[in-house]
């Protein structure tokens, strides 16, 4: 019992199970509040990289979503806290910073790992009692705002966010690496349901990103999409949404001619 208390002693409890908890609900909330705001008032210049023509309710969204939020984020402080005794084995440290192209290379490979098993994690929700139970209610949103982001059970979001962990506890990498990582992952959860597809997104900067059109189209049709910005783990398992290539090429070509017409 003693060694067990111990080990929530250690400064490390604070600054990795707690302190990257309260980093990602910031951060998602930093996110996601202005680009609701922009999602509620619908301002003209934006249309034309909103990505449905349909409207949501804002009254249906938004204080279900912030409930889920603080639901949500609870939970996952729970779990982190009673995995701490494990977590604390894995290596995150925070000792010398590495050098930056260190960093970039560790946040990179998070990003694409991470993608990865998102993409089963996702296909496995729905199958049978996952999605009956648990992925259905996120799938409650078929026209996301960006404050739907955490809308879901919380059994899919501790999951969700323990894929998250993967790679950085896989290489023991510097807090560092790992803050900056859960950040870029609540930008990618904000702008994948934000309804808006901007393409000077820095996520259209990654090889095989389709940006937010990716995971929107799956609200759109449930079925298909289930990489989150990849689109190119989808192409390898055959699983696009019906329709997505071609509608996807048709709004391109529709963002394009307008950007042209302007004067």
């Amino acid at each position: 019992m003693d060694a067990w208390l111990a080990a929530y002693q250690d400064p490390m409890f604070f600054r990795f199970a707690v302190l990257t908890n309260v980093i990602s609900m910031a951060a998602f909330v930093v996110f996601a509040v202005p680009m609701s705001l922009l999602a509620a008032r619908d301002p003209a210049w934006a249309r034309r990289y909103r990505l449905q023509s349909r409207r949501p309710r804002a009254q249906d969204l938004v204080w279900p979503s912030l409930r889920a939020f603080l639901i949500n984020g609870a939970w996952l402080a729970l779990f982190t806290g009673v995995s701490w005794p494990l977590l604390r084995h894995f290596g995150i440290h925070d000792g010398p910073v590495p050098p930056a192209w260190v960093v970039l290379l560790q946040v990179v490979f998070f990003i694409y790992l991470d993608d990865f098993l998102y993409y089963g994690l996702h296909r496995l929700m729905h199958q049978g009692w996952l999605w009956k139970n648990v992925h259905s209610v996120h799938h409650r949103i078929h026209t996301p705002w960006a404050i739907t982001g955490h809308y879901m059970h919380p059994i899919e979001y501790v999951s969700t966010a323990s894929l998250m962990l993967v790679g950085p506890l896989l290489l023991g990498v510097h807090l560092v690496p790992l803050w900056i990582w859960v950040v870029i992952r609540q930008w990618e959860a904000t702008e994948g349901h934000s309804g808006y597809d901007f393409p000077w997104s820095p996520t259209h900067l990654l090889p095989g990103s389709h940006g937010a059109a990716h995971h929107d189209f799956h609200h759109a049709k449930v079925k298909g999409n289930y990489a989150g910005f990849l689109a190119h783990v989808d192409r390898w398992f055959g699983t696009y949404a019906r329709g997505y290539l071609e509608g996807r090429a048709a709004r391109k070509a529709g963002v394009e001619s307008a950007a042209t017409s302007e004067p």
